[in-house]
């Protein structure tokens, strides 16, 4: 069994270590993150390294990015990936993913989320905790969907893109790249590129 490297020292990242612990897959689990040295711990756990230490390592251990932002999740999963580390994809056992879903590298998918059968998750996204990906819909790379958000049958969701906490978006409807979905809010309407929604109905307030 392999060691898996969490990057990223945050609560999001206690949340990953957790799940995977849970996993059973991995012998250790440890954490890098680029305030080290100046931090060491995350919780109960210890922090080993940066990302230099973690290049630096010959014998190289799975990783997964615990990082928030979308963006620079993205980011550091393809730089750790290009120099040939392998990017697993952690599902807590007390998810619910239809064999017939696609959960892509370096995602998350959280205890008590729901990933129903023909979505797809892209690469480096997060299916937090309770959410649910209804049949048929396909989300881009590095898309969170926050605790409790449902995302109704057939339902796109574009890359970077951020469904708040307890939102919610009615079946088919094309959420574009780069969108905050607000805490609460219901997609009823298609939603462009790079806006910000909130309400109910989810109304752009931001472009």
């Amino acid at each position: 069994m392999k060691t898996l490297a969490i990057i990223g020292a945050s609560g999001h990242g206690k949340v990953v270590a957790d799940a995977a612990r849970s996993c059973c897959l991995w012998k250790d689990i440890v954490f890098y993150d680029d305030a080290w040295p100046a931090k060491t711990r995350n919780g109960n756990s210890d922090i080993v390294g940066n990302t230099q230490s973690l290049l630096d390592l010959d014998d190289r251990p799975d990783i997964i990015v615990a990082i928030g932002n979308n963006k620079v999740r993205l980011a550091k999963q393809q730089q750790l990936i290009a120099v040939g580390f392998t990017a697993a994809t952690v599902v807590h056992p007390r998810a619910v993913v239809s064999v017939a879903a696609v959960i892509g590298s370096g995602s998350v998918v959280m205890a008590g989320a729901v990933v129903n059968a023909d979505a797809v998750v892209g690469v480096a996204s997060i299916v937090n905790s309770n959410a649910v990906v209804e049949h048929d819909c396909v989300l881009g790379d590095a898309v969170h969907i926050s605790p409790g958000a449902c995302l109704a049958g057939g339902v796109i969701v574009g890359e970077f893109s951020w469904i708040g906490i307890g939102a919610s978006a009615i079946q088919l409807k094309r959420i574009g790249k780069n969108v905050k979905v607000g805490a609460g809010a219901a997609v009823v309407n298609d939603l462009p590129d790079g806006v910000t929604a909130v309400g109910v109905p989810a109304k752009i307030i931001k472009s």
